[in-house]
């Protein structure tokens, strides 16, 4: 077994019985959105565990080849023209390991969300509604639905009624809102529960967006702390 990608914890409460897996964006660590967990209105919530994890680092081909944390290669300004298959991949099984780690200490797939920003967001679609099992919901943040190409194949209809929280700023200059908004398109077309938000904000969070946040994690993980 390959060991887990290395990672931050963080518990809301003690003997937690959900836990959110959140995926920071290229270029950035785990530490990227721990900070986060204090601002999110948790009240209505089960415990739950954070659980940040740091990409590995890697050469950057839009960045002339420089290494920094990644969880794929970018190719291309436009994202989605030429896309590194075998990274993403690569990187899916280790956020299944995350997953699957969580599922073994107790939590179940139904207790559990799994959450990015940017190219975190990106793996958070492609993983999440490949899953043979439900989640609780995924965050998609500020990114896009990668090799959508392949999606409709390759989609499990495990997470076909899972609720996507989809969140993009309208002066995105990094990933367009135009491609956010085709990747909405997208999960809407196969049937998905796609909860779309926009900010008046670039490449970055918004205030009302962790509002949002945490009325979406009440939503799906506040209404039962039983494991079915």
């Amino acid at each position: 077994m390959n060991t887990l990608l290395p990672h931050i914890e963080i518990e809301s409460a003690p003997q937690p019985t959900a836990a959110v897996i959140w995926l920071h964006g290229l270029g950035a660590d785990g530490n990227d959105f721990a900070a986060l967990v204090p601002e999110l209105d948790l009240h209505a919530c089960p415990p739950i565990r954070f659980i940040f994890p740091h990409a590995p680092s890697i050469p950057v081909s839009l960045n002339g080849g420089y290494v920094m944390p990644a969880w794929y290669d970018i190719l291309g300004t436009d994202l989605i023209s030429r896309q590194d298959a075998a990274g993403i991949q690569k990187s899916e099984q280790a956020i299944i390991a995350l997953i699957e780690n969580e599922i073994a200490r107790g939590i179940a797939p139904s207790r559990i969300v799994l959450a990015g920003f940017s190219q975190g967001c990106a793996m958070a679609l492609h993983t999440g509604l490949r899953l043979p099992y439900q989640l609780a919901g995924i965050i998609a943040l500020s990114g896009y639905l990668p090799l959508v190409d392949r999606f409709i194949d390759e989609r499990h209809t495990a997470n076909a009624s899972t609720p996507v929280f989809m969140a993009h700023g309208t002066m995105d200059p990094v990933v367009v809102l135009a491609r956010g908004e085709s990747s909405r398109d997208a999960l809407l077309a196969q049937g998905h529960a796609v909860y779309w938000h926009t900010y008046p904000m670039q490449h970055s969070v918004h205030p009302r967006e962790i509002a949002d946040i945490s009325a979406f994690l009440t939503h799906v993980l506040g209404a039962s702390t039983s494991a079915a």
